[in-house]
């Protein structure tokens, strides 16, 4: 796409790089009455002497935007945000904001240094240190990518001799950015996961994830269960009970609860405006957490039988927040 000058109508610009994920957005903007204009990411030309288009840019660039033929989104999303700000443009999930997303050492870095317990990790530049650096890992433990999403990367290994086989195999699989991470393997009191959702630095819900299938692609939450378990989804037929879904509410969890205040002071800190953030309950007693997703999906179903999903809040917030750029032009 190319830029190169201010559109006529403000709208909330959206730079993403999966089509696919834009209509229930769509839909939701609609519903609120908020002009929504897509913008591709990763091709085009971006004169940066133009004016930026009116109205507010919303990045939802995706750490995996290099598996769906975009390898130059993340540049592109830095570029067009720093642009937009620099002419004063409202940007929701801007230069700094894409850093974060496409580094899980970024995240691990905010996290652990606002007090929050993570997991174990060290992270590895290329692919020759690898060997030696599992050394100081007790088995079993993972690796996943640092630009993740998709559970890219994500293995489980229960010794270092089948490690060193896979890392001098031609089955390794190079991280887009070069950099793998060695994590200690964490194991949940159930099969689940649970995401905080977040939109204008307020939450919305907390979702659970049941991983209890063994997968590891667990969109809208990310991989938690790992290839090769043997845990299998219960699908209810030996105890006669419904089958359990994959994402459920916890409507037990309220933005007062002590851990949901203090997620909402990270993001504060680090000035994310929509996020979500996914933590687990350990056999041994920590709660860990280990995501920030600021390019966030919700589950259909669940957006279904809520009064105001997450969806349509995004778009009431960012119709606020353009309604103020109209007023203040």
């Amino acid at each position: 796409m190319s830029i190169t000058a201010p559109h006529d109508t403000p709208a909330v610009h959206v730079l993403h790089d999966n089509p696919e994920w834009i209509p229930p957005f769509r839909r939701a903007f609609e519903a609120e009455g908020v002009p929504l204009v897509e913008w591709p990411l990763g091709t085009g030309t971006l004169d940066l002497d133009a004016e930026p288009p009116a109205g507010v840019i919303w990045s939802r660039l995706s750490a995996s935007s290099h598996t769906r033929d975009a390898p130059l989104a993340k540049d592109a999303a830095r570029s067009i945000t720093a642009w937009a700000a620099s002419w004063g443009r409202r940007v929701v999930g801007g230069q700094h904001v894409a850093d974060l997303e496409v580094s899980k050492v970024i995240q691990h870095a905010a996290l652990r240094r606002a007090g929050f317990d993570v997991p174990r990790t060290v992270a590895v530049f290329g692919r020759d240190g690898l060997i030696d650096s599992a050394k100081g890992i007790e088995a079993p433990f993972i690796t996943k990518h640092n630009q993740g999403g998709k559970g890219l990367g994500v293995r489980r290994f229960d010794d270092h001799e089948s490690f060193d086989a896979y890392v001098r195999g031609d089955d390794f699989e190079e991280a887009a950015d070069g950099i793998t991470l060695l994590q200690e393997l964490l194991v949940a009191t159930e099969p689940s996961v649970t995401r905080a959702e977040f939109v204008g630095g307020e939450f919305v819900y907390a979702v659970r994830v049941d991983t209890s299938a063994g997968g590891f692609e667990l969109c809208p939450a990310e991989a938690c269960a790992l290839p090769g378990t043997s845990a299998g989804a219960d699908d209810g037929a030996r105890s006669g009970a419904a089958p359990e879904p994959m994402f459920r509410i916890r409507p037990e969890i309220t933005g007062e609860d002590p851990l949901i205040r203090r997620y909402r002071s990270l993001l504060a800190d680090l000035g994310i405006e929509i996020a979500g953030i996914e933590f687990m309950t350990t056999v041994d007693g920590r709660t860990v957490t280990y995501d920030i997703n600021t390019n966030t999906n919700y589950n259909p179903e669940v957006e279904e039988g809520l009064e105001l999903p997450a969806a349509r809040q995004i778009a009431r917030y960012l119709g606020g927040l353009l309604r103020e750029e109209v007023r203040n032009t």
